[in-house]
């Protein structure tokens, strides 16, 4: 093994701590209006962010290898825990997402991606050429995530089932499946997302709000507008660190969901264009691990890993700036979450491993074949 990928966790530790500030300056007017406190927020999240290191530390160092032998005894504790929060889990805004143990709470659903990541990568590695088949590839696979999802809707959390399937999607893509098989999943999976968001009242009001937020612009359409109008304001250099009005209760959520919007209040579209920039060079350095890992369940969990950050960075962003209807999605670093922002910490520990054992693969392959791409001596094993 050699060092970790420095430049990923360079902008780990970049977009960490710029999450740490905004978090602070976006919710100091709720902590004093809820707790009386200005700093009750960014204290929790700072401590959930020390956490997320040592979990991040602890993941790097470890062989990612022996998770293929875990993947079904953490697959277990995943469906566990989601069950056990459907039954005695605690019920805020409408849904049952979280597990409360005094003053502390977990969401497992955060968890639950990484947990499905690996689990699907040593299934998907196990299945060789048969991934290709109906009974062997495709029906099983739409089980286990139709599975998943059940308990996910169930909360109901229909953010994390679309970024779960957005993951799985992608894995089953990168394994090898047919054109026709990823037509399939497509097809289905579009009519299923569109039916969910149909059921639900509040589902079908984002989606016309998402469509003409113009047309109740104190109603459905408030978040979206809101969130433009912060946007708007902020300008090219923003008002100021601090300075936003949006948070004032004008942008729902401003700490969490909303947090994209404040920052660029604040600080312009500097800071707004450095974050994407930032998350577009996180997303192609993770792509660049995924394509030179030593073996097939490396880079099948390094490119689950790295499609989890950028489509929910993308989903939180393009529903801030109306590009998509919002979901409810944190923005991965930056909003306010302790099991948000633990959990994908955990995740980066992981990718940050797989990228420790690609150098003396690649060293060894270039002593015996001096010409030959990394990529041209996967082992699939």
């Amino acid at each position: 093994m050699r060092g970790p990928d420095y430049t990923l966790l360079t902008l780990i530790a970049v977009l960490t701590i710029t999450g740490l500030v905004a978090v602070y300056s976006a919710s100091f007017v709720i902590g004093l209006a809820q707790f009386s406190d200005s700093s009750h927020f960014i204290i929790r999240q700072t401590m959930w962010a020390v956490l997320g290191g040592a979990l991040l530390v602890a993941a790097m160092r470890f062989d990612y290898h022996i998770l293929r032998r875990l993947a079904v005894p953490l697959m277990a504790l995943t469906l566990m825990l989601l069950l056990f929060t459907l039954i005695v889990g605690t019920e805020a805004g409408g849904a049952q997402r979280w597990l409360t143990f005094g003053g502390f709470s977990l969401q497992p659903a955060e968890f639950t991606k990484l947990s499905v990541i690996i689990y699907l990568a040593a299934w998907l590695n196990s299945r060789g050429d048969t991934l290709r088949s109906f009974e062997h590839g495709l029906l099983p696979f739409i089980v286990i995530i139709s599975a998943i999802g059940l308990l996910l809707m169930l909360q109901p959390d229909l953010g994390t089932t679309g970024i779960i399937l957005a993951i799985t999607v992608t894995m089953f893509w990168a394994a090898g499946a047919t054109f026709l098989q990823m037509s399939a999943l497509l097809l289905s999976g579009g009519i299923a997302v569109v039916g969910l968001a149909l059921i639900e009242g509040y589902r079908l009001d984002r989606f016309s709000a998402f469509l003409s937020a113009e047309s109740d612009p104190l109603g459905s359409g408030f978040q979206t507008l809101q969130s433009l109008i912060a946007l708007g304001n902020g300008g090219a250099t923003g008002l100021g660190l601090g300075a936003s009005r949006g948070k004032f209760f004008y942008v729902p959520e401003s700490h969490t969901d909303g947090i994209f919007a404040i920052l660029g209040e604040e600080l312009g579209l500097v800071a707004t264009a450095a974050v994407v920039i930032l998350f577009v060079t996180l997303m192609l350095r993770g792509y660049q691990i995924a394509r030179r890992a030593p073996d097939q369940f490396g880079f099948l969990l390094a490119t689950g890993i790295t499609t989890w950050i950028a489509t929910q960075a993308f989903v939180n962003i393009g529903g801030i700036t109306r590009v998509i209807p919002l979901t409810g999605v944190p923005l991965p670093f930056l909003s306010y979450g302790g099991s948000a922002l633990a959990a994908i910490l955990l995740g980066v520990g992981v990718l940050a491993s797989i990228s420790r054992f690609t150098g003396e693969r690649e060293a060894a392959r270039e002593r015996t074949n001096p010409g030959r791409r990394p990529s041209e001596g996967r082992d699939e094993s």
